[in-house]
């Protein structure tokens, strides 16, 4: 028979683990701002991510980086990629790095805390190695693909076949879409009530080459090109979010589950393909059209049903804020860019943060200080490395009066300038050189990625 201590000590480490929250993070690729009907599109409909956006918070000014790797590594460590080396352009199937060894991930650090936990979709950090594969990197399961741009339907990108499960490679057939969703329903069904999930969901829709199955496209009879098939593919990706939370509720855990939703980057091709809304430019650019995008968390009871919350914040934040959610150990080698926004996110707190890195790389920057946006261009940075210098050209905008970053104020705010060049300076200061470089001469492409040949 146990002893009164033990059973009381166990009764405690029950009564931990009932308060650490199933957390699912769901990444869009590709996304419009304004394409989903919680932020306001009228044009395609997003039945399932408009109710859970309903239940929980949207959030109105929620930052990511320009593109998609370099946002995935801020998400995964809670630091700015300027620290990784990932802060231009994105890891290419080809790249021989990825997210650096030596960094901490989530999914490590709430695996520690005792969450099982599982990425479904697309991992877009490297893969040249195994060392730096998903289920190297604190996922207990993986299921999805390395690269972005593959094929929706062969799974084969640059004619390499992409698709994995734990990583290995995974002859499932089917539209990806359809089977990220199923699989992390699957996962929630096997793992709740069990212990604590970590679900990250990477989606790779909506992102091109746009292709959707037919049926998808007959609402959208209207629209035109690849507008159409970016509409059936949102289309197609909603049913997957509905599909997830279902899930959750069929197994009986929706009240003790965290959802977070964003996209990776602001849409590209605003205007024809995605839609941005008011908001200036598009994916790849330092505009709030690129880096301001479609986001909301909920947790029914925790979070705010039905509120919009308009203090900034960035996907590093999520890093800091689950890890103390699923008590997690803090303490780290590397520093923490992101803080914790659950005051913020529950209590109406002002955000913690006196300034957000857009990023900065050897030519450009932009930052965030309260309601005054920074953006310096000297040039530009390319994928392979190569840096064209050009003249300098700042900007200054007062996001609270001008949110569409229509007027240059940098002439008339010469102190505010000076003010927030020293604040990216800063960081720049602190950046590491960015890892891209050419594709190899002599690279083969392998049947497998992720595999050698």
């Amino acid at each position: 028979m146990r002893s009164l201590s033990a059973l009381f000590l166990l009764a405690g480490a029950c009564a931990a683990a009932e308060k650490q929250p199933n957390v699912v993070v769901i990444l869009a690729d590709d996304l419009g701002r304004h394409d989903c009907g919680f932020m306001g599109g009228t044009e395609i409909k997003t039945p399932h991510l408009d109710k859970l956006a309903k239940a929980g918070t949207i959030l109105d000014a929620f930052y990511v980086q320009p593109v998609c790797s370099p946002t995935r590594a801020a998400f995964m460590t809670g630091r700015y990629p300027m620290r990784h080396g990932l802060q231009v352009g994105v890891v290419r199937p080809w790249a021989q790095y990825g997210l650096p060894l030596d960094e901490r991930t989530l999914a490590s650090a709430l695996s520690d805390a005792g969450y099982a936990t599982a990425i479904v979709g697309k991992w877009h950090l490297g893969h040249f190695q195994p060392e730096y594969l998903p289920t190297k990197r604190g996922f207990a399961h993986q299921y999805g693909h390395y690269n972005g741009a593959l094929d929706y339907f062969t799974h084969v990108r640059d004619g390499g076949f992409d698709w994995h499960k734990d990583d290995k490679a995974c002859r499932d057939e089917g539209y990806s879409t359809h089977l990220l969703a199923d699989d992390a329903a699957k996962f929630v069904a096997d793992t709740a009530g069990k212990k604590p999930f970590f679900l990250y969901v990477p989606f790779n829709a909506v992102h091109a080459p746009h292709q959707v199955p037919d049926d998808y496209l007959k609402p959208y009879a209207n629209l035109k090109g690849e507008r159409k098939k970016y509409a059936g593919m949102l289309a197609a990706m909603d049913e997957g979010v509905g599909k997830i939370v279902a899930a959750v509720e069929k197994a009986g855990v929706r009240e003790n589950t965290l959802f977070l939703f964003s996209s990776d980057n602001g849409g590209p091709q605003p205007g024809t393909v995605t839609d941005n809304g008011k908001y200036r430019a598009g994916k790849g650019t330092l505009y709030e059209g690129g880096v301001r995008v479609a986001a909301f968390a909920t947790w029914d009871g925790k979070i705010p049903a039905g509120k919009t919350n308009s203090e900034p914040m960035h996907i590093v934040d999520w890093y800091a804020t689950l890890v103390k959610l699923g008590g997690a150990k803090a303490e780290q080698k590397l520093p923490v860019d992101g803080l914790d926004v659950w005051p913020t996110l529950t209590a109406g707190k002002p955000s913690p943060h006196a300034s957000i890195l857009i990023n900065t790389t050897p030519t450009n920057g932009a930052v965030r200080a309260g309601d005054w946006k920074l953006v310096v261009k000297n040039g530009e940075d390319t994928d392979d490395g190569e840096v064209k210098k050009g003249k300098e050209s700042v900007e200054l905008f007062d996001l609270k009066a001008d949110p569409y970053e229509k007027t240059n104020l940098a002439e008339k705010n010469a102190d505010k300038v000076k003010e927030l060049k020293a604040v990216l300076a800063g960081y720049a200061k602190e950046a590491v050189a960015p890892k891209v470089k050419p594709k190899p001469a002599d690279f083969k492409t392998p049947k497998v990625w992720g595999e050698k040949e």
